[in-house]
């Protein structure tokens, strides 16, 4: 444990000198809320924390080199996000995790780079990851942002679904862009929550 707790000094220092302050409290929040979820779903806690907790390293990288890494690593961009290269932080996002802070657990990797546009057949691990970027407790407490950390201790393919409508409704009310991704992740939790029931 106490190898953990040095690892996590690391990450917090490196994240101090690379995200602001009011984004590290955020990444701090999807880090409980990840460790939360975790056991309310029989998620291993301290791989749902490392990915909650590195979720957001290449959040502030510019878009140059957020195309730069992407270029050098492969990943393959599609027009939205050449055009969005934001849009690729949860992806590089992972690349750093993996070079800086020996991330070698796919699970974690996938979770991490799944965070920000969702993608169908999520394991549980991304699902968690993807919920609690949306809902942990920095994001302020309106009543659908309630209702989705009710589902979430219940139903994660349920609370992915409703995330996902909850990030569309304010893409579409902000008149920006939306990635297909995040639909595809959205019809893929509404099918599952829907086989469940039946």
């Amino acid at each position: 444990m106490n190898n953990h707790k040095s690892w996590r000094d690391l990450v917090l220092k490196w994240l101090q000198e690379n995200v602001s302050d009011h984004r590290l409290q955020h990444i701090l929040g999807v880090e409980q809320t990840c460790i939360d979820l975790a056991s309310c779903h029989q998620i291993d806690p301290i791989q749902a924390g490392k990915a909650g907790l590195l979720h957001d390293l290449a959040k502030f990288f510019p878009p140059k080199k957020l195309l730069r890494i992407a270029k050098k690593n492969k990943i393959a961009i599609d027009p939205i996000c050449k055009n969005n290269p934001h849009l690729i932080h949860a992806d590089i996002s992972a690349i750093v995790a993996q070079k800086e802070f020996a991330i070698a657990d796919p699970e974690i990797l996938e979770a991490i780079a799944n965070h920000t546009l969702g993608n169908p057949q999520m394991s549980k691990l991304s699902c968690i990851v993807f919920i609690a970027d949306a809902i942990e407790p920095n994001r302020g407490n309106k009543p659908e942002l309630e209702a989705l950390r009710n589902i979430a201790t219940q139903n994660l393919y349920k609370c992915t679904w409703q995330t996902s409508d909850y990030a569309l409704k304010h893409l579409i009310n902000s008149q920006k862009t939306i990635h297909p991704r995040t639909i595809l992740t959205r019809n893929w939790a509404l099918k599952k929550t829907k086989k469940k029931k039946s």
